[in-house]
């Protein structure tokens, strides 16, 4: 089973948050499993690994992304968040997915707040 395929089913279970970015360079769809922490606004915190993962990079070109979780699918709009709460996203979703996670702050954190329909 290949990376892609495990992510889309992590998402099909609402582990993680199946986000499609438009290809910075080439502007083709992108996707990628990315974690995630539901706030009580339903807007979503997500944080990057590295500051060169592709995502997170295609975020900052262009913030417009399709999220998809369980069967919730729906157009989200990024922001960068940075100061007391980058460091909250970044200690949430490390005690939500435990260390495997534990690389998160060394890369971009975002704030996906959906788009009204």
């Amino acid at each position: 089973m290949t990376d892609d395929a495990i992510g889309e089913e992590l998402a099909g279970w609402g582990k993680v948050a199946w986000l499609e970015t438009t290809g910075r360079t080439s502007g083709n769809p992108a996707t990628a499993a990315v974690g995630f922490v539901e706030e009580s606004d339903g807007s979503l915190l997500v944080a990057a690994g590295s500051e060169s993962a592709d995502w997170a990079l295609n975020l900052h070109a262009k913030p417009r992304c399709l999220v998809t979780i369980s069967d919730v699918v729906g157009w989200y709009d990024a922001m960068e968040v940075t100061g007391a709460e980058r460091d909250r996203a970044v200690v949430e979703l490390i005690l939500k997915y435990g260390t495997p996670a534990e690389k998160l702050g060394r890369g971009p954190v975002f704030r996906l707040k959906r788009q009204s329909d």
